[in-house]
C-alpha cells in the first residue's frame, strides 16, 4: 500500500500536498508540510501522555479546579517565554533559528531558519503561543501524574512570573522619577 510508483496511493497524497502548497502560498513560503509534520508530533505526544494517565488508572478530575486553571495559565506563559525568547535557553533554539538581536527585557528575538526542514521547528521554538500548547499539554498531565510535584514547579513558575512584573514595574518607576 506504499507504492511510489506513479498513481499510487503515496504518490497521490504527494501531488496533493504539493497543490495545496502551491494554492495556499504561491511562492510556497509556508512550510505546510512541516506544520502537518508538527501537528502529527504533538497529536502523538499528547496520546503518549494520555496513555500513561490511563495506564496509571489516575482519575480525572470531573472540572478543572479555577485554582489549577490559574496556576497553569501563568506557569504555561512563564515557562514558555523562558523556551522561546529567554538569552540563556537561546542554545536549544540555536539549531533552529538565527539571531537577530535584543528583544526586550533579558529576551532575543530570533527568526527560524530558511531550511525547509528546520524552518517548522524554528517557527515552534521562537513562538511563545506555539510552545504554550506543549507546555500546558505538559503540565496538564504532570498534574494528572505527578500532582504535588508538578504543582510545586508551577508554584515557582508563577513567583518567577510575579517577580519578573514587580522587576519591569520597578524598572518603569525608576526611570520615571529619574527621568533616565
Amino acid at each position: 500500500m506504499t507504492r511510489t510508483a506513479e498513481g499510487g496511493p503515496v504518490s497521490r497524497v504527494k501531488g496533493m500536498l504539493r497543490r495545496v502548497e502551491h494554492t495556499y502560498a504561491e511562492d510556497g513560503g509556508r512550510p505546510i508540510r512541516g506544520y502537518l509534520v508538527a501537528m502529527s508530533a504533538f497529536a502523538a505526544y499528547t496520546t503518549g501522555w494520555a496513555l500513561l494517565v490511563r495506564r496509571r488508572g489516575r482519575p480525572l478530575p470531573d472540572r478543572p479546579m479555577p485554582w489549577d486553571v490559574a496556576l497553569t495559565a501563568v506557569a504555561t506563559f512563564r515557562l514558555s517565554r523562558l523556551l522561546s525568547k529567554a538569552s540563556v535557553t537561546s542554545p536549544l533554539r540555536a539549531p533552529f533559528t538565527t539571531f537577530v538581536g535584543p528583544q526586550g527585557p533579558a529576551e532575543l528575538h530570533e527568526e527560524a531558519r530558511s531550511d525547509d526542514r528546520k524552518a517548522t521547528v524554528g517557527e515552534l521554538v521562537t513562538c511563545p503561543f506555539c510552545v504554550s500548547v506543549w507546555v500546558a499539554s505538559s503540565l496538564t498531565a504532570g498534574q494528572l501524574l505527578w500532582p504535588r510535584a508538578t504543582r510545586t514547579a508551577m508554584g515557582a513558575l508563577t513567583a518567577l512570573a510575579g517577580a519578573d512584573a514587580l522587576q519591569l514595574t520597578y524598572g518603569a518607576l525608576v526611570d520615571r522619577t529619574t527621568g533616565d
